[in-house]
């Protein structure tokens, strides 16, 4: 059993995403998924499409939904998803660090890789005075 994770964002954001992690990590740890939102769907009208995606990440220990951006269509349809039942935990703020951070702890439950990708998307952002 372990933990899922879909990725839920705009058009053209976590499809990228998901393939720099592939291409940094070989095979990810955890299932793991993109569900882009076009730029003008309906929430409710996408929630099915979204529901089967989460089920297919969902490894028995729940799904953690990382969104692109807080209070933005993606995020009301992880908001949606997250009350159909499954266990579930949503962080915004979606950035590869925050993934990568996620993917490398593949023994973590829910609330703790929730923690743990926060970290890493807090962690990824320096100011290089360089």
């Amino acid at each position: 059993m372990s933990v899922g994770i879909l990725l839920v964002s705009h058009e053209g954001i976590g499809q990228p995403l998901l393939v720099a992690a592939r291409r940094l990590l070989g095979r990810l740890p955890l299932p793991t998924e993109a569900f882009e939102v076009g730029w003008d769907a309906d929430p409710d009208a996408v929630l099915p499409a979204a529901s089967a995606a989460l089920r297919r990440v969902d490894g028995g220990d729940g799904v953690l939904l990382l969104v692109d951006l807080y209070g933005a269509t993606p995020a009301r349809v992880a908001a949606g998803l997250a009350r159909l039942g499954t266990p579930a935990r949503r962080v915004s703020g979606l950035s590869l660090p925050m993934l990568l951070r996620a993917q490398n702890y593949p023994e973590q439950d829910l609330d703790e890789l929730a923690r743990t990708a926060a970290a890493g998307g807090r962690n990824g952002v320096v100011v290089d005075d360089a």
